[in-house]
């Protein structure tokens, strides 16, 4: 029988969500089962058993497995990776001491402390060689100084190696013959080459990436491994491909060499999902918006494509790779509220899957946001269709004593106050993305998704004046939904600097075919067909003297004085765009020359549920809810119910599997044709 399902996983946090969906009959289903954080490969394949039972498909059907991934995230956030060594070109081994001349906290200069390095200076080995920044060997390498540090390495048990030589991007032959001795001398070594892994210029972070993918190399690789095996095991043959940093999946033996492209894997897929919503609903200008049990993953979405960064960061560390622009702070449903100094303070700190909110009654005793909803009457008496009881009593009582009586509040102000700072919070966050971006909120829809996502969005929506929120039906899923729309992606660079006024177009004709024959040649083993391949050229783009580039998009697949042009006036346009401002009498260089190759794969139907704009149907119940001060009768509606054109008047809660969502007073919901919430200010 042919292969005509696909299942998709992200493990969050708290949950991990599931989706199934049978190209043959275009039906959907999903599931949520709870993270298991000391080995998240249980909670991956209990999550798969369950949906293939409930959804009654033979696990032989299953053609791919899509997959969304925190390890190597979790990894750098905990600082806990693998012991590295670092080899780097004699007179390079404080690189990483010396970093970048900025300081993020710039009220206080004095009060910033560098963050802890992934290698200490101990293990960093200098080794005589040199490149010049245009690929011409100065020094040949020392391939004895190779072997020493090595038997250095090996004598001290370190097993994960990165190397990183001065201008190794514009010529790999020491880092591959570095590779080389590695291998013959230490063959259980792992490890990662910076022409690999980044082949662009600024050592600091080319290092840094480098460094990152050896740190986390032994933890994801044996995950992939657990994950493998386990599918294995309940006779999966399916293929498995996991989430990048940029937006798109690949195969499991890249993800072996470059872990560090799986950063941000689960928050990525969420984008992917976002966007899809935009376009399904014709909202181009978008504002992602991901709250989990432990965090919120925010990213702008201006024409149905989320935002690509060169520039983002992991923790502290700077992780110069291709990826989504996403923004994220530690404010989700299991963020810990506390009484400190006096203040009252939401999060960080997370309760997590174990022991999670007091409500849950799992064991927790400090108040979370959950919490602070379940009190006030946002969340139904019941989650997951019943399955989970919510224990309103312990939550409130767990305010009363860590909240509301050491600031001698009520319990219900208490609990209000929790959630206006966990707003608080998140409204600054969507700020970052958007007006220091560039961008006005008030021109965007929010789309808000995760088990805590649609309890925010209302509030976020009237504070910010943004255009509403549109609620997916899969909101709570929406991650793994996304993992479903995933086409394959890679990308290739390579550093080049073309000043004006030749831009010395031969040489960019060359590059530009050298990075497209790369790509032709990985779509090529990824066996995509000519149909559903796509290339797309970029180049990297910066006012002479400037310290940092900016990407703009190539216009055609072939180099020519105006596609150069094309390209300048876009750099000036996008400049203007992120900093107010353009320069067009500066020249302009080019510093960075991209290919972006694409695999289209089979998508999924999309569902329409049928018009209907009855509602008494779909009504559950009623329950009292806390707003402005006062207990207001809250009616509570099985969204699944709902029909297109249906109209709900906040307040009211609209319940289903894996979300609930939460209408203030004075917002009115209605239901599309793709059973999608749209979410405004009455009139």
């Amino acid at each position: 029988m042919t292969q005509m399902v696909s299942i998709a996983v992200d493990t969050g946090g708290t949950f991990t969500d599931v989706t199934l969906v049978d190209r043959r009959t275009g039906a959907l289903h999903k599931a949520k089962t709870p993270s298991t954080p000391e080995d998240p490969s249980i909670g991956f394949i209990n999550g798969v058993r369950q949906i293939l039972a409930e959804a009654g498909v033979a696990p032989s059907d299953v053609s791919h497995v899509f997959h969304g991934t925190t390890v190597a995230t979790n990894t750098i956030l905990e600082m806990n990776g693998a012991e590295c060594a670092l080899l780097t070109t004699t007179g390079f081994r404080h690189v990483l001491e010396i970093g970048r001349h900025d300081i993020p906290r710039a009220d206080n200069v004095y009060s910033w402390v560098k963050p802890k390095r992934p290698v200490a200076p101990q293990r960093i080995y200098e080794i005589d060689g040199r490149m010049n920044f245009e690929g011409q060997e100065l020094e040949p390498l020392s391939e004895d100084a190779v072997r020493h540090a090595v038997a250095e390495i090996r004598r001290r048990g370190i097993k994960a190696i990165a190397v990183c030589y001065i201008h190794s991007y514009a010529n790999p032959e020491h880092e591959q013959r570095t590779r080389e001795i590695i291998a013959e001398d230490y063959p259980e070594a792992l490890i990662s080459l910076s022409s690999d892994v980044l082949p662009t210029f600024r050592e600091y972070e080319r290092s840094m990436v480098t460094l990152l993918n050896s740190y986390v190399m032994p933890k994801v690789s044996r995950y992939v491994a657990n994950i493998e095996q386990r599918i294995a095991r309940d006779d999966i043959s399916g293929r498995l491909l996991l989430m990048k940093s940029s937006g798109g999946v690949t195969g499991v033996e890249t993800i072996r060499r470059q872990p560090v492209h799986t950063a941000l894997s689960g928050p990525a897929a969420g984008v992917v999902g976002a966007s899809l919503v935009g376009r399904l609903t014709g909202e181009a200008k978008l504002i992602s918006f991901d709250v989990g049990g432990t965090s919120a993953d925010i990213a702008l979405i201006n024409g149905h494509d989320p935002d690509i960064t060169m520039e983002g960061s992991v923790g502290d560390w700077p992780l110069r790779l291709p990826m989504i622009d996403i923004h994220t702070i530690g404010a989700g449903g299991g963020s810990i509220a506390r009484v400190s100094n006096g203040s009252l303070v939401v999060g960080p700190m997370s309760a997590g899957a174990l022991p999670g909110p007091v409500c849950y009654g799992r064991g927790g005793t400090e108040p979370t946001v959950t919490d602070a909803h379940v009190v006030l009457g946002h969340l139904p008496p019941h989650l997951l269709k019943g399955s989970m009881a919510l224990d309103v009593d312990a939550a409130a009582k767990a305010i009363e004593q860590r909240v509301a009586k050491p600031l001698g509040l009520s319990i219900q102000d208490a609990a209000s106050g929790i959630i206006e700072i966990a707003n608080n919070n998140m409204v600054g966050a969507i700020r970052v993305v958007s007006v220091e971006r560039g961008h006005d909120p008030a021109d965007f829809a929010l789309v808000p998704f995760g088990g805590a996502g649609p309890l925010h969005s209302g509030f976020l929506t009237r504070l910010l004046g943004m255009k509403g929120s549109i609620v997916a039906p899969e909101a709570g899923v929406l991650s793994s939904l996304g993992l479903l729309w995933s086409d394959l992606k890679n990308d290739f660079s390579m550093t080049s600097i073309l000043r004006p006024p030749s831009y010395d177009l031969e040489r960019l004709t060359s590059v530009f075919a050298q990075l497209n024959a790369e790509a032709r040649a990985w779509l090529d083993a990824e066996n995509v067909p000519e149909a559903g391949r796509k290339i797309e050229w970029s180049v990297g783009m910066r006012y002479i003297h400037q310290g940092f580039e900016l990407n703009v998009p190539w216009p055609a697949h072939e180099v020519s004085e105006t596609a150069l042009r094309v390209a300048i006036d876009g750099f000036h346009a996008a400049h203007h765009q992120l900093y107010t401002f353009s320069q067009p009498e500066m020249p302009v260089e080019i510093v960075l020359i991209r290919v972006n190759a694409t695999g289209q794969l089979a998508k999924p139907r999309t569902q329409t549920v049928p018009a209907g704009t009855a509602t008494e149907e779909a009504r559950l119940g009623a329950q009292k809810v806390y707003a402005a001060g006062q207990w207001l009768n809250c009616p509570i509606y099985d969204r699944t119910g709902l029909g297109a054109g249906a109209t709900i008047d906040g307040p009211a809660i609209l319940e289903q599997l894996d979300a609930t969502t939460y209408l203030l007073p004075g917002q009115r919901a209605v239901v599309d044709v793709h059973g999608n919430l749209f979410i405004r200010e009455r009139v």
